[in-house]
């Protein structure tokens, strides 16, 4: 798209997606970065990270899918992830607990 030169066009937002391939503790996150970071899982899925500078809001989520909007340019979007990543990383799951049931033998049943 290219505008007309009499057009006034402005770039409003700019909206990035990541996956960093690691599982998020959202828990611990929010609760060492509370001044910046919002979570209600009952509401909804994912941490809400406001940066001040630049003047981002990433969203975050415990499969490791990263949302970075709000940005003016993608040099923001690029700067935002280069100052998250370390606290994503600091705040990684180590171990993914299983799925109740799955990879388990059920005991059987003593014969009467």
């Amino acid at each position: 798209f290219k505008p007309k030169p009499d057009i006034e066009f402005k770039v409003q937002n700019i909206v990035g997606t990541v996956d960093v391939n690691f599982p998020i503790r959202l828990e611990g996150l929010v609760f060492a970065h509370s001044t910046f970071a919002s979570y209600e899982p009952e509401l909804f899925p994912g941490l809400i990270y406001r940066l001040v500078s630049p003047r981002v809001v990433i969203l975050i989520f415990v499969s490791g899918k990263i949302v970075l909007t709000g940005a003016k340019t993608e040099k923001d979007i690029a700067e935002a992830l280069e100052k998250i990543h370390p606290v994503l990383v600091e705040y990684r799951k180590t171990s993914v607990s299983p799925m109740p049931g799955i990879g388990t033998t059920v005991p059987e049943l003593p014969s009467s």
